[in-house]
């Protein structure tokens, strides 16, 4: 197992910053890819970013320019950088990774930007 905690979330106004963090913990060791998903209210849940454990990130088009993900591999942490955040961001932020033995979820943390 590796369970998986996020934090950072929170409010801001359009246009601020949040930066979440995930951390991991257990069988880091079998973790290839790390990243992170997104559900707005009423909305499928949706992919953000993804790091591999080499660093090789992917982004969504609708988050690209505007968010960083990156990691750091000996505190088995990842963070997603966001900037210039807009109220179509608001949404329930879950860590995900992709280990070799399954794929795990954290609980997720609320991000709301308000106009």
């Amino acid at each position: 197992q590796v369970p998986l905690v996020e934090s950072g979330g929170g409010l801001v106004q359009a246009g601020g910053s949040l930066r979440l963090s995930c951390a991991a913990s257990g069988s880091t060791l079998s973790i290839n890819s790390m990243g992170w998903y997104r559900q707005a209210p009423g909305k499928q849940r949706e992919l953000v970013a993804v790091i591999t454990s080499g660093g090789t990130t992917n982004y969504a088009d609708s988050v690209k320019g505007r968010v960083t993900n990156s990691r750091d591999n000996a505190e088995n942490t990842v963070y997603l950088q966001m900037n210039s955040l807009k109220p179509q961001d608001t949404a329930v932020y879950y860590c995900h990774a992709w280990g070799i033995r399954g794929n795990y979820w954290g609980p997720g943390t609320q991000v709301t930007v308000s106009s």
